[in-house]
């Protein structure tokens, strides 16, 4: 039985693919397998896969293209080693990558993953030395409790290509959600801290790719930040099994602000943070906690009791708390109503000018 399982989806990366796997092999820690799930590519992916010869490589192909987090809970699926490693199939690690990984994880029993640091590469292979995320990954390292805050105030700072997780994680927290495109990797981190503490390791381990024409599924498009938004509110979830007071103010310090905390009321308070966050889509999410928590009589009477806070008070908010960006919109209307005003005015006045000129 293998120490480590790699697990590769793969999808039309038949450009990347060769160097992704070579990167594996090239490992100076050599005691893995290497699990790949082709997810219907329609390029010559598999054919590159195909064409390597080591017995460690296992191939699943899906017939047709199921997504992201399906393929890799295939791999998961097949996996036999105690710790796991994603790599993206773009994306290729440096020779020391996993023993750096392994060693540490060996050494520290307490700690569920640990990460790096990332070196960014266009489709060349050239490394970028400027871009908007450079370092979004290349972050210092928190207790579980500051990385939960982080998750729900920014999001996902963490790199899964240069993750390395105890397999048991799995099995305690559950695989990938095969609903998530963009943010299955936010929703194991935030699962995972949830429960364990984490490590990120000062060290480049990982090469990983960047797209110029945003072809990646992280890529900024407007319809990728469209579904990470509906993905990140679903992640936001799993901030409702939190289940004691102490745990709540640990992660959020702050929230004593709307009063004591109870273990019954801890999704009111997990609300009202995030509609203090002004993002259109955490105060979606708040006003339907909290709407939830009214549909109790008896929860009713405990906000209105304990923390003031009454159906009357429930309804002010969600007229003030804009989750729609109506009045964003409208505001946009309006000027842009002014600029036609403007621009029909200038027009009349031309007009008026060319009708005297003609006149002369």
């Amino acid at each position: 039985m293998p120490t480590v399982s790699v697990i590769i989806p793969a999808y039309n990366h038949e450009k990347f693919i060769r160097e992704c796997i070579q990167s594996v092999l090239d490992q100076t820690y050599q005691d893995f397998e290497i699990i790949i799930t082709d997810d219907g590519s329609t390029d010559h992916t598999v054919d590159v896969i195909e064409n390597f010869d080591d017995r460690r490589i296992k191939l699943f192909k899906h017939l047709k293209n199921k997504g992201v987090s399906v393929a890799a809970n295939n791999c998961l699926q097949h996996a036999s080693g105690n710790y796991v490693a994603w790599l993206s199939s773009d994306d290729a690690w440096y020779p020391e990558k996993l023993a750096v990984q392994v060693k540490y994880l060996d050494e520290h029993p307490e700690i569920a993953a640990v990460f790096g640091k990332v070196e960014w590469i266009d489709e060349f292979g050239n490394t970028i030395q400027q871009f908007p995320y450079i370092n979004i990954f290349n972050v210092e390292n928190r207790t579980r409790y500051e990385w939960l805050r982080q998750f729900f105030a920014v999001g996902n700072c963490l790199s899964i290509p240069c993750s390395l997780v105890r397999r048991e994680c799995y099995s305690e927290i559950g695989m990938f959600d095969p609903v998530l495109a963009g943010m299955p990797d936010f929703d194991l981190w935030v699962r995972i801290c949830l429960k364990y503490d984490i490590m990120i390791l000062d060290k480049k381990l990982i090469r990983n790719r960047w797209i110029s024409d945003e072809r990646n599924e992280s890529g900024g498009t407007i319809k990728n930040h469209i579904r990470n938004r509906f993905e990140y509110r679903q992640v936001l979830n799993h901030y409702l099994k939190i289940e004691q007071p102490d745990d709540l103010l640990l992660i959020f310090p702050d929230a004593v602000r709307y009063g004591k905390v109870t273990v019954k009321t801890i999704p009111y308070f997990l609300a009202r943070i995030a509609i203090a966050s002004g993002l259109d889509f955490k105060m979606l999410w708040g006003l339907d906690v909290i709407y939830g928590l009214f549909q109790d009589e008896k929860m009713a009477r405990v906000l209105e009791d304990k923390y003031k806070f009454t159906y009357l008070d429930f309804i002010q908010f969600v007229k003030e708390c804009d989750s729609f960006r109506l009045a964003e919109r409208q505001l946009f209307m309006e000027q842009v109503q002014t600029l036609t005003e403007q621009v029909a005015e200038k027009d009349r006045g031309i007009q008026s000018l060319t009708e005297q000129a003609q006149a002369l």
